[in-house]
């Protein structure tokens, strides 16, 4: 793990949050839905929204019920991890659809090379064990190289790179270190699914194999796109 100072962790791991990440996914599908067939625009959505899904189970089966793998120290799909991988290569894309294929290509890669970044970030601030890292990498990558290779050979000249790229940088600048509690909402969900008052936490998990739901009442992951003292844990 590079030994680099926390704030930089902070500010790495703050580029995977939803508050980020969603809009410029909407970005890129309303950019698809101007310049192509509308089929473009809802595979891209499909495929993160299949992502996101399942990232929203895992870590509902293990505040609802204490599915894991203990082995693996696995409590859910990071979804920073996630959502970096699968939007920043597909904003590249985009961005460089005019470009030739190998520009592209070095394009894609460099996002995926992000979101493996941000991954690292959640591993370094105790927000996610390495295997949830991980997962969450393979399965945002594998969403933005299913995209990728579906729209490879769409037509070049019918999106100005400049404008999409503007649009994406603004964004991104507009949006960076917007808070999104989705592990609040994840974790109310999971407590109205399951039927229980406090959600399986981490540590008590850990420890021993048949445990109930324990207390603090909030995830035990931290939220690391706000201070400790006031971050969801």
């Amino acid at each position: 793990m590079p030994d680099l100072p926390v704030h930089l962790w902070y500010s790495i791991t703050s580029l995977g949050g939803a508050g980020m990440t969603l809009p410029l996914a909407v970005a890129i599908a309303l950019w698809l839905a101007v310049g192509y067939p509308w089929r473009m625009a809802a595979g891209w959505l499909l495929l993160l929204g299949a992502a996101i899904g399942v990232v929203t189970v895992t870590k509902l089966a293990f505040l609802g019920w204490g599915v894991g793998i203990r082995e693996l120290d696995f409590t859910g799909v990071s979804g920073h991890a996630m959502l970096s991988t699968a939007v920043y290569p597909v904003v590249m894309f985009l961005m460089l659809l005019p470009a030739r294929p190998a520009i592209r290509l070095l394009g894609v890669l460099l996002g995926l090379a992000a979101g493996v970044a941000v991954g690292l970030s959640r591993v370094a601030l105790s927000a996610h064990s390495p295997s949830e890292a991980v997962t969450g990498c393979l399965v945002g990558a594998l969403a933005a190289l299913v995209f990728v290779r579906m729209a490879w050979n769409a037509a070049p000249g019918r999106l100005s790179a400049l404008p999409v790229a503007v649009s994406m940088v603004v964004l991104a600048l507009l949006m960076h270190g917007v808070h999104v509690p989705t592990q609040r909402w994840v974790t109310h969900i999971a407590l109205k699914v399951s039927g229980h008052d406090r959600p399986f936490i981490r540590a008590k998990w850990r420890a021993v194999r048949d445990v109930g739901p324990g207390a603090p009442p909030l995830s035990q992951t931290l939220n690391t796109l706000v201070p400790l003292h006031t971050a969801d844990v």
